[in-house]
């Protein structure tokens, strides 16, 4: 496959030397200069330079497009890259809102092709196995109370939304969500009511499956380094990155016989999987299409863990959700609606109904005058009626339910 890499941020110009040096994929076209000693070293590929988006675009060779463009630019080029009907990889945040987030996945949803964020951090050996653990019974662990996770950092909590703008992003919300599930409830406390770069930010929050989570993060530090601990009624699990992710990482746990275990992991190098999990996608759309798959076979005890775009927008979300609740210094509940085909029904019948009795109150004042028209309201009720026999007469599909974009909801807002 050829792929177009747009912009020189880190993860996107990782990603694209991974998918070099499977063989599989050629890097065909790059829009940054800079890049070109690297790209030269790293990417057995006679790639060219191209400053103009549309000529990659026009280019029907190109396959899919790695959008690693800088704050400024990548909105626009997420969303061109992705109505031009290519697969696109594209490096998180895309944008200081979902907004852009949810754009892009209603257009992936007309285009049916693979829309797949860079987001690793939930990937890592040690988080998959500490989320083993949490359900094996050999571990002493007991019911799960609390989650925590310390993260100390060399840089700082906001990144760089164009000029002058900064955003919050939270490299904490994939291990979280892997671990405990969605997030219902977050609350936020800074020093201000205002983020700052330097400033250390304290997380609390109540998962949707029962139990909480506390996040503590210290930026501009002088190592980087990341402590998740589970806590249960019985004993607790911790997994450390004293270098941070992806570097080594040590995970301690006791037995029900009370024998201390300790698994370590070296230096992790998460492009591998992300290329492996990006191939897998590739594939399945192909096969949707009807086309061969000529893609790899991932071979046996490969990971199984996946990355979707409703990663990214959740992340997105949860960023939003701290700001608020920082700003507001309240906090923030989050509801995640379905938006399937009986939530749908429900809504029209509901709508329905609250105009049905508009009309019979409206028929029956006429009636005073117009004695006739009584007789308009037997027919609309059964006409009514009638149409909710439809939820038992035409059979559910067995389809899963189509994924929401969903919104956040200050609980205190409508107080």
């Amino acid at each position: 496959m050829h792929f177009a890499l747009l912009g020189n941020h880190r993860d996107g110009l990782e990603m694209a030397c991974c998918l070099a040096e499977t063989g599989r994929h050629e890097l065909g076209a790059y829009t940054n200069s800079s890049l070109t000693p690297i790209i030269a070293k790293r990417c057995p590929t006679q790639a060219k330079l191209v400053t103009d988006l549309e000529e990659i675009l026009a280019d029907p060779a190109i396959e899919s497009v790695i959008v690693a463009s800088g704050p400024g630019h990548r909105a626009g080029h997420l969303r061109r890259a992705l109505q031009s009907e290519r697969h696109v990889l594209c490096v998180h945040p895309t944008d200081s809102s979902a907004d852009l987030a949810y754009e892009a996945a209603m257009i992936q949803g007309d285009t049916g092709h693979v829309l797949f964020p860079l987001l690793y951090d939930g990937l890592h050996p040690g988080i998959v196995r500490l989320n083993a653990l949490r359900k094996d019974e050999n571990a002493r662990v007991g019911k799960e109370k609390l989650v925590r996770l310390d993260v100390k950092s060399t840089g700082a909590l906001l990144v760089a939304g164009g000029a002058k703008e900064h955003h919050l992003s939270l490299p904490v919300w994939p291990v979280l969500r892997k671990l405990g599930g969605e997030i219902a409830e977050v609350g936020a406390f800074a020093a201000s009511e205002e983020l700052g770069a330097e400033e250390p930010l304290l997380v609390a929050g109540r998962f949707e499956q029962g139990g909480l989570f506390e996040i503590t993060l210290v930026p501009f530090q002088s190592d980087s380094s990341q402590r998740t601990i589970i806590v249960g009624d019985q004993g607790q699990l911790e997994l450390h990155f004293p270098l941070g992710q992806p570097g080594p990482g040590y995970l301690t746990w006791q037995d029900q016989m009370g024998h201390l275990h300790e698994e370590a992991w070296q230096v992790w190098d998460p492009w591998p999987a992300l290329v492996e999990i990006f191939e897998r996608e590739v594939k399945a759309f192909e096969v949707r299409k009807g086309t061969q798959a000529k893609l790899f076979k991932p071979e046996a005890g490969a990971s199984g863990s996946l990355v979707t775009w409703q990663d990214s927008i959740r992340s997105l979300e949860l960023d939003d959700a701290v700001r608020r609740s920082v700003e507001r210094r309240k906090f923030s509940a989050l509801e995640y609606p379905e938006a399937n085909e009986e939530v749908g029904f429900k809504g029209t019948m509901t709508l329905a109904g609250c105009a049905l009795i508009w009309i019979v109150l409206l028929v029956v004042i006429l009636s005073a005058w117009i004695p006739q028209l009584g007789w308009v309201i037997v027919p609309v009720l059964v006409v009514f009626l009638g149409l909710q026999l439809f939820r038992w007469i035409i059979p559910k599909t067995d389809r899963a339910p189509a994924k929401s974009f969903d919104t956040n909801v200050d609980s205190n807002k409508s107080k």
